[in-house]
């Protein structure tokens, strides 16, 4: 059975990925959102490359990840919070 990768291993990717969350976000015009966003991964990137980052890098692409109804995951939980108190 193979090992799976270490964190060290994954970090590069994870932080590809929120990269690309950001550009995603840059392009719909929400730069507060990507700004944010890129300064929390940079941080987590400049840190060390060990098992935390890579929970931190994974949260914060889940996070910030687009659902199905194509709203990003702290605006559906907002507008859910804010029907279900009308």
């Amino acid at each position: 059975m193979m090992d799976p990768k270490s964190a060290s291993e994954e970090l590069p990717a994870l932080y590809r990925a929120v990269l690309d969350r950001v550009a995603q976000l840059e392009a719909s015009r929400d730069r507060a959102t990507a700004n944010r966003l890129r300064a929390e991964a940079t941080h987590i990137y400049s840190r060390a490359w060990d098992e935390r980052a890579r929970r931190e890098l994974l949260a914060l692409l889940r996070r910030n990840a687009v659902t199905d109804d194509g709203l990003p995951a702290n605006d559906r939980r907002l507008r859910r919070r804010t029907t279900s108190v009308a």
